[in-house]
């Protein structure tokens, strides 16, 4: 049986991997391309031959890795991106609820309304409609229910394709 600090020191250790990893975009090339390419393969998003190259598919993998956890969507690996290939969720996302607004809320809005939870117009405005949609998709995605989007609840989010 793990104990909890035996479980935070591999996560120390895994987030001190992750930190040291080198950026990678089209035209790199090597074994850390072969780890990236990887982990896209295991979360499901790259079906090309892991070869080390970071061309064209590799690219587009990245791309819609880094969609589905709210990155910006470049197609560079950097350190956030590495995380959260890592984890397989996305990474420092701010605590959304009633009252924020912006494009983020946009984006958890378009999901809410492509799982039939959202029914009201994408307009980047948390209100009460997000709210209750929001609320919706946490109890049948076995969240907490909260009303608002947190860690977990982000990374339910990035599991609706």
């Amino acid at each position: 049986m793990t104990s909890t600090s035996d479980a935070s020191d591999t996560m120390q250790e895994t987030l001190q991997i992750q930190l040291s990893q080198p950026v990678l975009q089209e035209g790199s090339n090597g074994k850390p391309v072969e780890e990236l390419q990887n982990l896209l393969f295991a979360w499901g998003i790259y079906t090309g031959a892991v070869d080390g190259e970071f061309g064209y598919q590799t690219e587009q993998s990245v791309k819609n890795f880094q969609r589905r956890v709210f990155l910006e969507e470049d197609g560079i690996v950097a350190e956030r991106t590495w995380r959260a290939l890592y984890t397989g969720a996305p990474v420092d996302m701010p605590e959304l609820s009633q009252g924020c607004n912006g494009e983020l809320v946009k984006k958890v809005q378009r999901i809410l309304k492509s799982t039939c939870d959202y029914i009201g117009w994408i307009d980047g405005n948390f209100g009460s409609m997000t709210e209750s949609a929001l609320t919706s998709f946490q109890r049948r995605y076995e969240v907490p229910i909260t009303g608002v989007v947190d860690e977990s609840t982000w990374r339910a989010l990035s599991k609706v394709k």
